[in-house]
């Protein structure tokens, strides 16, 4: 059975008109990769319409002209948007600007070599193909990330894709006649409209899976992060916790534990109002995390409490821990928060025969309930209460 490229490119163009439709209704205004991947469908389709329309009307005319590079420019921009969202998908913060930078380009000179049939379908189809390039080797690249399959599926689907637009530019710039218009039905060109239908589908399920794997992290981000401080929860910490602490058995290396309650902070919500009192526990949490090292965790425990795991941490480190905090508090509490912040802690060594973390948050809390007695703003170890030690 003959196969019309029109009929085929009418069929891809509805594809993609339902493709940007299921993303916008399915995904939502959820988040920048997803606002990105919705763009790019919605361009793309955009751009495909255009495209055939420019094939209804006068060639070389203005309408033609103005249809086919606005076509050009839709196509290249909604690469670039999935470039964009790709990057976001594999946990990159800041897109790549060489896609959009290329789809400026396209256009541009797509529009000023208009009148070069030769120049404007190999200008065009050889930047979408270098387009595509750039976006598989920014999905093979390692993610910052944990990705699925999905990426595979994309890399695999635009290498085709890439393949047969390149093709299509080598044959309309030096073999024009073999490629007189965008219906011809060159095998090139007919193989190009099945991938472009094919690939479509694919990129469809490769969008909706990186976005289901966004929104899986999204929800274990919520399960893990106190949404006040942006420090782990207490239930990731203690989860956190007994790895590192059979980690220190295993290896036989020292882990502290720094049990932490904000001295008169019901005083500052009743005094200065609950927002002041959240500022002042965001402020807090982000002291601690500045103060740790790699690999210590900090949780907000409950209300004002804090706990910081430290590992490979002796009685010194702890000691000196404590003091940075101490020290970046009198100095920047009353210039970021308009009064001074100070806390009691508690602080519990690990013992040689220690192999529950709930025996070391016994032994923590309890120096803190010390230093709270003592008369706050100390630190005290339960190795040697009631001994003080800042």
């Amino acid at each position: 059975m003959p196969f019309d490229v029109a009929s085929i490119l009418v069929a891809t163009t509805f594809s993609m008109l339902t493709m940007a439709l299921a993303l916008v209704s399915v995904m939502g205004n959820v988040n920048r990769a997803a606002r990105f991947a919705q763009a790019g469908a919605v361009l793309q389709a955009l751009g495909w319409i255009l495209l055939l329309l420019s094939s209804r009307v006068a060639p070389g005319g203005t309408a033609d002209f103005a249809l086919s590079t606005l076509s050009m420019g839709c196509i290249s921009g909604g690469l670039a948007c999935n470039a964009a969202a790709f990057e976001l998908w594999c946990g990159r913060g800041a897109p790549d600007r060489v896609p959009a930078l290329l789809a400026i380009a396209m256009t541009a000179g797509y529009g000023a070599g208009f009148s070069s049939y030769a120049f404007r379908v190999g200008w065009a189809n050889g930047l979408l193909a270098l387009q595509m390039a750039l976006m598989i080797v920014g999905l093979a690249r390692r993610a910052a990330v944990p990705v699925g399959r999905w990426r595979w599926l994309l890399i695999a689907g635009l290498a085709v894709q890439a393949l047969f637009t390149a093709w299509r530019g080598v044959l309309g710039a030096f073999f024009t006649e073999q490629f007189p218009t965008f219906m011809t039905p060159h095998p090139v060109n007919l193989a190009f409209a099945l991938v472009a239908n094919v690939t479509t589908v694919a990129g469809l399920v490769g969008i909706l899976l990186a976005h289901r794997d966004e929104a899986a992290r999204a929800l274990e981000r919520l399960a893990t992060i106190d949404g006040l401080t942006g420090v782990l929860n207490r239930r990731a910490w203690l989860l956190q916790a007994d790895i590192e602490l059979a980690n220190s058995i295993r290896y036989g290396s020292p882990l502290a534990v720094l049990m932490i309650d904000i001295d008169h902070f019901k005083q500052i919500n009743d005094s200065r109002g609950h927002e002041a009192g959240d500022r002042a526990l965001q402020f807090f949490a982000s002291v601690l995390k500045n103060a740790c090292r790699s690999g210590d965790t900090v949780c907000r425990y409950g209300g004002e409490e804090f706990c910081v795991l430290l590992l490979r941490a002796d009685e010194e480190a702890v000691l000196a821990f404590d003091r940075r905090i101490r020290i970046h508090l009198q100095d920047a509490a009353m210039r970021e928060l308009g009064h001074p912040l100070g806390y009691s802690g508690g602080m519990a060594l690990r013992a040689p025969d220690e192999v529950r973390m709930a025996g070391l948050l016994r032994r923590a809390d309890a120096a803190l309930y010390r230093a709270k007695a003592m008369g706050r703003a100390r630190t005290i170890d339960a190795g040697r209460v009631p001994a003080e030690l800042s």
